[in-house]
């Protein structure tokens, strides 16, 4: 396993390209309202993307092996639609959560992020469920540092989810990200304290647990891309892209309109 230390000058262009992702995020916020397709909001990341930031969308025509190319700039999963969700012409109505993800491509550099919308009004219950994963998100940031394993945050996120009475997918995880879009190491969102790969500085990767209201169980779909919880529940997800720094770390993917790191209780980092 070859993982990539960055050098300061990956580092510099990995600040710009994340930061540049996140401004993505804020750019569509105003959109994702009730009668809105996800289609459209594709075209206005992918225009935004191109005519105003000059970037590259890193998932159209993305093909990694066994997969036909991804139709897509951007991935939009809604409700039930665990990641990867194509795209289409269904108008988003009141009370869906969905998640769009952004992945940009800047002098050849990656920056990856991904929020939760709520569109219009929505269900308590669903609410709970993407702040749940938002703190699970962040419980694994704040955990970052040299020394530790990547056990240690797997094990973290996991204990939170489940906690609350909800379930961590297994088959997706958070990547190495760079000059590449996929990168060693796999971050796993689940897993035991004091296991996996100790992280060093200069380490970059993405943490974006994908979590279930139901169980972890899922299920592709006939397009070859769209994947969805097998019990029809609904699932959430948040992504950062994470720089391991000498004393801690420091999220890449944040810009003006980045939801704030939410009040972790000390009690959430420890058995």
């Amino acid at each position: 396993m070859t993982i990539v230390i960055k050098t300061q000058e990956d580092i510099e262009k990995m600040r710009i390209a994340g930061r540049l992702a996140s401004e993505v995020l804020d750019y569509i916020t105003p959109f994702v309202v009730p009668g809105v397709t996800t289609a459209e909001l594709n075209r206005l990341c992918h225009e935004y993307m191109t005519n105003v930031q000059g970037t590259i969308p890193a998932p159209l025509n993305y093909c990694p092996p066994g997969y036909t190319p991804y139709p897509a700039a951007i991935c939009t999963s809604v409700n039930q639609v665990v990641c990867h969700g194509i795209p289409n012409d269904k108008a988003l109505r009141s009370g869906d959560v969905v998640n769009l993800d952004i992945t940009v491509i800047k002098d050849g550099y990656h920056g990856d992020t991904s929020r939760m919308f709520a569109v219009g009004e929505v269900a308590s219950h669903a609410k709970r469920l993407a702040q749940v994963t938002f703190e699970c998100m962040w419980i694994g940031i704040d955990l970052v540092r040299p020394g530790i394993r990547l056990g240690d945050i797997g094990a973290a996120i996991q204990r939170h989810a489940e906690k609350q009475g909800y379930s961590v997918v297994r088959e997706f995880c958070g990547h190495g990200i760079g000059k590449k879009f996929h990168e060693e190491p796999q971050v796993l969102h689940y897993g035991k304290p004091g296991t996996g790969l100790e992280l060093k500085a200069g380490m970059i990767f993405t943490i974006e647990p994908m979590i279930n209201a139901g169980k972890k169980e899922i299920r592709p779909m006939p397009d070859g891309w769209t994947i969805t919880t097998k019990d029809r529940s609904l699932s959430a997800q948040w992504e950062h892209t994470i720089l391991v720094t000498e004393n801690g770390y420091e999220v890449l993917t944040q810009s003006a309109g980045t939801p704030a790191k939410p009040a972790l209780e000390a009690h959430m980092h420890t058995a």
